[in-house]
């Protein structure tokens, strides 16, 4: 966990710790935490520090104890004996599990038949224009960034609670995937231009087009991590 993590990151969300209930205080802490994670903060690897986290969390080790609990049955940290909580590196098998249900949320979340507001299409379209520059930027955190909210969004559109819910955990795990492209820049990239294919069918009214092309889509972001993590 870096100092900057600390201060800039962990340290801003314990000022909306007191709105939190006693009863609920684990499953915030455990939301923090994989807000960090999906958002790039904690990387693969790194280990969490319960002293450290109390104190800026403003929390107990037992609640601590409950958010690591939740996170580890999400395979976002790991366990290891007589170490420590770590956060998890996903294994190709754990690829292979988040795109399985990647496939059941996305496709069917374009090609739902509920309508889609304009304000729902209009976040599609803005976060796609959001990464198309960062792309002309060169800028790879800015193109994993709208990413990451790009499928957010998708599975917002199926306006479950449960579905963002997951979602939320598949992302947060994603992340740390995402961690063996760091040698390449144009991963992300390649699939910001196919993120503006699939808004672009929306604005069309072609959601089943949209949920067809995301399926492609799957397949093919699935094969090349599978690639980098089994080279």
């Amino acid at each position: 966990m870096t100092q900057a993590l600390a201060k800039h990151k962990l340290a801003k969300h314990r000022q909306g710790s007191s709105n939190a209930k006693p009863a609920q205080t684990g499953l915030w802490v455990a939301q923090v935490l994989r807000t960090c994670i999906n958002d790039g903060e904690l990387v693969p690897g790194a280990k969490l520090s319960q002293e450290v986290l109390g104190q800026l969390l403003g929390v107990s080790r037992n609640t601590l104890r409950e958010a690591f609990t939740a996170l580890s049955a999400e395979r976002i940290l790991t366990r290891i004996p007589n170490r420590g909580v770590f956060v998890a590196a996903p294994t190709a098998e754990d690829v292979r599990e988040m795109y399985r249900v990647r496939r059941v949320l996305e496709p069917s979340a374009l090609a739902a038949p509920n309508p889609l507001s304009e304000q729902a299409l209009a976040a599609l379209v803005q976060v796609t224009e959001a990464g198309l520059a960062a792309r002309s930027r060169a800028d790879t955190p800015g193109m994993a960034n709208a990413n990451q909210e790009f499928h957010k969004l998708v599975v917002a559109l199926a306006s479950s609670t449960r579905l963002d819910a997951l979602m939320a955990q598949v992302l947060a795990e994603m992340r740390l995937v995402f961690h063996a492209m760091a040698k390449d820049p144009a991963f992300h990239g390649r699939f910001v231009l196919e993120n503006a294919t699939i808004t672009a069918l929306l604005v069309q009214g072609s959601r089943v087009q949209a949920g067809q092309a995301m399926a492609g889509y799957l397949d093919r972001a699935e094969a090349e991590l599978l690639a980098a993590i089994v080279a």
